[in-house]
């Protein structure tokens, strides 16, 4: 196979989402799979639509997934923006050739036209009227193609199959508005000639648009592309898929604390595969990926199965690289003391985001950390005794993981206590949760010096509260009833 060169073209209207990275990942692996070239090009002709934001939006999350573009002409970035002269000029040749004519029908005549049609049960399709016009009628006119009505075009589709259109069902589309601005079907045919794109892959919500495409490379004389057409991505419940299954924007997965790697491996299973294997490095992907494999059938967006490939992405990454990654996502900023690295590697194992090792480990360096209801519900005057205890035997020791163990076993046996009846107070109290990596390893990271401040405070609130003679509901948290 010759190199190819493919683009990723996206309209910078809003930010970018689940299906348009799919799209962006598959041509980047076609591309880099074949040794050949990809480029990026802003779809930025609607003026009213388009907006800066969305268009660093969308770069931003290409950089985020770690797809790289070539440059073209100098520029590492096309925008259509920029090149409106290319489009007026291929209008200009379409009409000269007499492929294309002024339109001087206002919009409420086509929707008329339309009404029309719809009522007679006919496709609302434009009907052709100024064609043949000989001599303006107005001084503003849109520009039409003049749609070949005769025979079939075949779109040998790489991911779908042969694909055969009726001529006779085109209408002659505008490709330039009387305000004039091109449309997205001219302006597409014109930047992909130029940039000499040799396969087209994108969703298949675009393969209405292949025909008239096809009618407008024959009109200009350009050869056309090899399409291909990515299945739709469906819900869970097999609808389309929407913000409801978890169709956020990238962006938004980013800030939720998703890992990269663990998007791009999610993405690229997402229609298509190899063998049965889950887990890809992006070196794996790269090698292995075709066009071949890609499935007709829409792929389901299953947000349990990204959940899942990210926690192993965060349980087995580096932990230096997952602390860098983490620090955007912590209330507090880490000191010193604990690192944080130490701290990534305690939760590793029990993170599945990052915002969930991030609030994890919030209690590490907070001056004043937030208990749960869980835990207060074992920071009870009952509890009082095993806390003093605790806090006795610590007091002299070297906070090292060993120590601490044989430290809770003997003290376990002289209080007849299994061990977790002792170690969740101690946890609740130093952590404000129920649920934290191995209490020696937390109490270590902790220090002494701020395990022991944070087990006296509870030590004497719960003293205070048993000093207190009026009695408290079951859960020991409230007072009830009158002194």
């Amino acid at each position: 196979m010759t190199a190819p060169r493919v683009r990723f073209a996206p309209s910078p209207t809003g930010f970018l989402h689940i299906g348009g990275a799919r799209t962006a990942l598959f041509n980047w692996l076609f591309a880099r799979h074949e040794g050949g070239r990809f480029f990026l090009r802003i779809e930025d002709t609607d003026q009213d639509r388009s907006t800066e934001v969305a268009a660093h939006a969308i770069i931003s999350g290409l950089h985020w997934l770690g797809l790289d573009w070539d440059p073209w002409e100098g520029s590492s970035i096309v925008r259509q923006a920029d090149r409106r002269t290319y489009y007026r000029n291929a209008v200009e040749t379409l009409l000269q050739k007499g492929h294309a004519y002024r339109c001087y029908c206002t919009p409420e005549a086509l929707e008329a036209q339309r009404a029309q049609a719809l009522q007679a049960g006919k496709p609302p399709r434009y009907d052709g009227r100024c064609r043949h016009l000989t001599s303006p009628k107005a001084e503003k006119s849109a520009i039409r193609f003049m749609a070949p009505s005769d025979g079939e075009i075949v779109v040998d589709d790489l991911v779908k199959g042969r694909v055969v259109f009726d001529s006779s069902v085109m209408d002659d589309l505008i490709i330039l508005r009387s305000n004039g601005t091109p449309t997205y079907n001219l302006c597409a045919v014109v930047d992909d000639t130029a940039m000499q794109i040799t396969h087209v892959i994108r969703g298949d919500d675009h393969l209405n648009n292949t025909p008239r495409q096809i009618q407008i490379y024959q009109a200009l004389g350009y050869p056309a592309p090899q399409f291909g057409h990515i299945p739709m991505i469906l819900g869970t419940d097999r609808q389309r898929l929407s913000k409801r299954h978890g169709a956020i924007s990238v962006s938004s997965y980013r800030d939720d604390g998703f890992l990269p790697e663990a998007m791009v491996n999610y993405l690229a299973r997402l229609g298509w595969s190899h063998k049965d294997q889950e887990i890809f490095s992006v070196s794996e992907l790269v090698e292995h990926f075709s066009l071949e494999r890609i499935g007709a059938s829409a792929a389901v967006f299953n947000p349990e199965k990204l959940l899942w490939l990210n926690a192993h992405y965060i349980r087995t990454g580096n932990p230096k690289r997952i602390a860098e990654l983490l620090v955007p996502h912590l209330s507090t900023p880490p000191s010193a003391d604990p690192p944080l690295e130490p701290v990534v590697v305690a939760l590793q194992e029990r993170s599945r985001t990052l915002t969930e090792m991030a609030a994890s480990a919030a209690y590490f360096w907070a001056d004043d950390i937030v208990y749960d209801d869980a835990a207060l519900a074992l920071l009870i005057p009952q509890n009082l005794p095993v806390l003093q205890k605790v806090c006795a035997v610590l007091r002299p020791m070297t906070f090292e993981h060993d120590a601490l163990a044989e430290a809770f076993k003997v003290l376990c046996a002289e209080l007849d206590l299994k061990l977790a009846k002792v170690a969740q107070p101690v946890r609740a109290a130093i952590t404000g949760k129920t649920v934290s990596p191995g209490l020696f390893d937390v109490l270590v990271l902790l220090g002494k010096e701020r395990a022991l401040t944070r087990l006296d405070g509870q030590i004497a609130r719960l003293s205070n509260m048993k000093a207190d003679k009026r009695p408290y509901d079951a859960s020991g948290l409230e007072r009830t009833g009158d002194p």
